[in-house]
């Protein structure tokens, strides 16, 4: 009986958990006993409760959300400000900036970027830039494409390196586009046309890969043809440049000359219009005056015929400068031509 009391008691829960306690009550003592000394103890538990402070909390920048994944699996977005979650790796929380303008460039790189993907590796550069125009002509083009993450989820999850897979795009797109277009329009008038068309079939194919990614802008930089045939190059746009020039200098002098032209033909215009009408008024006049006239003179001719006579004789005579009045009735007068006078009026 007392062997068999003794095994119920070592086999009763209450003391194997009574047990337990005391042990864990006791475990800095047993590390003090095995040669651990106290502080380091402490030391440990209280880098262990910072370390669990420090992954339990974090902040999302203003031009961010943060997308967070427990165990893995996502779990929510979560907006800007400061935040918490399950410490230790049991939730992690990526920072994606969905606010913030994002661009790649392509043929050349700007000093102290942050993104890996934003300028071509060493080794590529030269080579993105080296396209076959649609005449069969060699041109160097660089771009920038302008880009916002518009699904952080879709961005991070469904596809692998999404950056990286945007960069690949570009390039095919961009080649396409300028494979469809001479060299001239390349490097000249059609540089608005190619980021356009650049711009839809970017954006086309994000959608279609499901990157998240809104495309802004494809903006065009340097165009330059191969090294070996850049002076060639220069000549032609030298003479093209001289071409523009003399056609402005000749649409200035056009615009100076013509203008003027014009002027003083709806000047003479107005002026023959207005010498038009001067005549026809005064012909309507002398038509009108005539007129009453002719209805007096029916009236009273004798008396409209003499009035008539003195108003003439009023505007002869004083242009005479000497006058000689005789009487038609009187006889024996011999007319007398005064040639002095004649000669001190003759100039």
């Amino acid at each position: 009986m007392a062997s068999n009391n003794g095994g119920s008691d070592t086999d009763d829960p209450w003391k194997k958990k009574a047990t337990l306690i005391q042990q864990r009550q006791n475990w800095p003592r047993q590390l003090m006993a095995n040669g651990v000394p106290y502080g380091a103890v402490i030391l440990a538990v209280i880098g262990l409760v910072g370390l669990v402070i420090w992954t339990a909390y974090y902040t999302v920048p203003s031009d961010s959300v943060a997308v967070v994944q427990r165990f893995g699996k996502y779990l929510k977005n979560v907006p800007p400000g400061l935040h918490f979650k399950l410490p230790m790796g049991i939730d992690k929380a990526t920072i994606v900036p969905v606010k913030r303008q994002l661009k790649q460039e392509f043929g050349f790189t700007t000093p102290g970027a942050n993104d890996p993907y934003q300028s071509p590796r060493p080794n590529e550069e030269k080579r993105e830039t080296q396209m076959v125009t649609g005449d069969l002509n060699a041109a160097l083009v660089e771009w920038v494409v302008q880009y916002r993450i518009s699904d952080p989820v879709k961005f991070l999850f469904e596809v692998r390196e999404p950056s990286e897979t945007l960069r690949y795009v570009s390039e095919s797109v961009m080649r396409e586009v300028v494979g469809d277009r001479t060299v001239d329009e390349v490097i000249t008038i059609g540089r608005q046309e190619i980021e356009t068309e650049a711009l839809t079939k970017m954006q086309a194919l994000s959608i279609k890969y499901v990157m998240g990614i809104s495309i802004d802008q494809v903006q065009l930089k340097n165009i330059n043809p191969p090294q070996a045939v850049q002076e060639s190059f220069n000549e032609v746009n030298q003479a093209q440049q001289e071409k523009e020039k003399l056609i402005n200098e000749a649409r200035r002098d056009y615009n100076k000359v013509i203008p003027l032209a014009e002027g003083e033909k709806d000047q003479r215009i107005r002026e023959a219009d207005g010498y038009r009408l001067k005549r026809i008024n005064e012909a309507k006049g002398d038509v009108a005056r005539f007129n009453a006239l002719l209805a007096e003179y029916i009236k009273a001719p004798e008396v409209t015929q003499r009035r008539i006579y003195i108003e003439t004789m009023q505007e002869i005579m004083p242009g005479i400068r000497s006058k000689i009045i005789v009487d038609e009735q009187a006889k024996n007068i011999l007319p007398l031509l005064n040639l002095n006078a004649y000669k001190r009026s003759k100039p």
